[in-house]
């Protein structure tokens, strides 16, 4: 199931690092994710042999799939890689995203996040003496020009000096990319198309350059390094994970895009697996559910126990408003993916929405338990306070509510909830430690974004 969500409120998936919380409020606060299990279970697969070539400790929580149809993927501090839907869409096969996320891999293991802020900081510090000599020499000569003149000669150099250097952290990250790849026995060619790829749009694209490009600048020497990384490389072009490419390209795609756009780019006349999934949740969009449902239902017959499939007929009865069916949905895959914190969620969400008996709600609060610890996020701390409500426990649901506000990095409403749990709690020594843990981590936070 696919959900949409401000990357703001995302930050309660993890208790994230100040250093985090400071590059996302720099740079992607405008940025909304999308969270889809059968997505991020693909990228694991992909990221995590790579990671493990690279010597990095894979953590899916810190994978973020950024809903923008542009092309780009960045990391940050603490590992978090972010990789926008456009990098997924307009690649050809699982082989090119390998290759983008291995370049990816080469910035972290290159420490090139924390030498990009230096040289940024190195550039103010240019910046402001360039300046202070165009000052200088305006007031020397009363000539306003020369100011000018000495300014805009300082930021050229200073300009090319760091299109320069990012270049060379390029080439670097490709080095790296090329030798994770042979690591996981893959042939650095869907790196190569890629990057070639970039190179040709941005190429057509004129003044505008590509997102990608203007944080990845190219040059036809790392173009010729990574041909040449492809005539050495000992293993050849794969369609290794390519069908599970295809039809999570085709999910985002019918999607992210207009009904129109997907029978487009899958007609009805493709009967591809992929082209069906896509054309399913084209008409489900165009609330055309008997076509929605038909196409849904012969994948299923096709693959009864794959969890996704089910995961997405129930989401259509769901939005549509027949609760019961998507709950049933939700249950049969939730049976087959039993550790999937995003169908917990979902079950959970559906089945209060169903007027749950007493035994359902426990069932509810033990499943979204199982959710917080393995994907912490705002919708299930949310669930979570709404079932201990319906069975009239106080002092759980305020703790619950505390975990939702601190999720939301609402510090201090959470402080407030927590000391009011606590009263409710009294006795119960179980639940104090647990606010007591909750306290502990949202107090530091709170510290730090008072002072952010």
């Amino acid at each position: 199931m696919i959900n949409f969500s401000f990357i703001k409120r995302l930050l309660c998936r993890v208790f994230l690092s100040l250093a985090v919380l400071a590059f996302l409020n720099q740079s992607a606060f405008a940025l909304s994710l999308i969270s889809d299990e059968e997505t991020e279970l693909f990228l694991q697969k992909i990221t995590a042999p790579v990671f493990k070539a690279a010597g990095v400790p894979y953590n899916r929580n810190k994978v973020f799939i950024v809903n923008d149809d542009t092309l780009n993927a960045f990391v940050s501090d603490g590992n978090y890689l972010f990789i926008n839907t456009g990098t997924i869409t307009t690649a050809d096969d699982a082989e090119e995203l390998s290759g983008v996320i291995a370049h990816e891999t080469g910035h972290i293991t290159g420490g090139h996040i924390i030498s990009q802020k230096i040289k940024a900081q190195e550039m103010q510090k240019v910046s402001l003496a360039s300046m202070i000599l165009a000052g200088g020499a305006a007031a020397a000569s009363g000539d306003g020009n020369i100011a000018m003149a000495v300014a805009l000669g300082s930021q050229s150099s200073m300009m090319t000096n760091y299109f320069r250097y990012r270049t060379e952290q390029e080439r670097s990250a490709d080095e790296s990319a090329v030798k994770f790849l042979k690591a996981t026995q893959q042939s650095p060619a869907g790196l190569y198309r890629f990057m070639k790829k970039i190179n040709r749009m941005n190429e057509m694209s004129g003044i505008e350059e590509t997102p990608y490009f203007r944080t990845h600048p190219m040059n036809q020497e790392r173009l010729k390094f990574l041909e040449k990384a492809v005539k050495e490389s000992p293993y050849r072009p794969s369609s290794k994970n390519q069908e599970e490419f295809a039809r999570v390209k085709a999910k985002l795609l019918a999607f992210l895009s207009e009904p129109q756009e997907t029978f487009r780019k899958y007609p009805l006349s493709d009967t591809s697996f992929a082209a069906q999934y896509a054309q399913s949740i084209a008409f489900f969009k165009m609330l055309n559910m008997k076509k929605a449902l038909l196409l849904m239902d012969g994948l299923i017959n096709q693959e009864p126990n794959n969890p996704f499939l089910h995961e997405l007929k129930a989401q259509m009865y769901m939005e549509t408003g027949n609760i019961k069916q998507a709950q049933t949905e939700y249950q049969k895959a939730l049976r087959l993916l039993p550790s999937s914190a995003s169908i917990q969620i979902s079950l959970a969400q559906v089945t209060l929405e169903s007027a749950p008996s007493m035994a359902e709600l426990k069932n509810i609060v033990g499943i979204l338990n199982k959710a917080i610890i393995s994907q912490p996020s705002p919708m299930a701390w949310m669930l979570l306070s709404r079932a201990y409500g319906m069975l009239n426990d106080k002092a759980y649901s305020t703790y619950a509510a505390a975990g939702y506000s601190a999720s939301i990095g609402e510090y201090k409403t959470a402080l407030k909830q927590i000391k009011i749990a606590r009263d409710f709690a009294q006795g119960n020594s179980s639940l104090l430690l647990k606010i007591s843990d909750l306290e502990n981590k949202i107090k530091p936070l709170s510290e730090k974004m008072r002072n952010f």
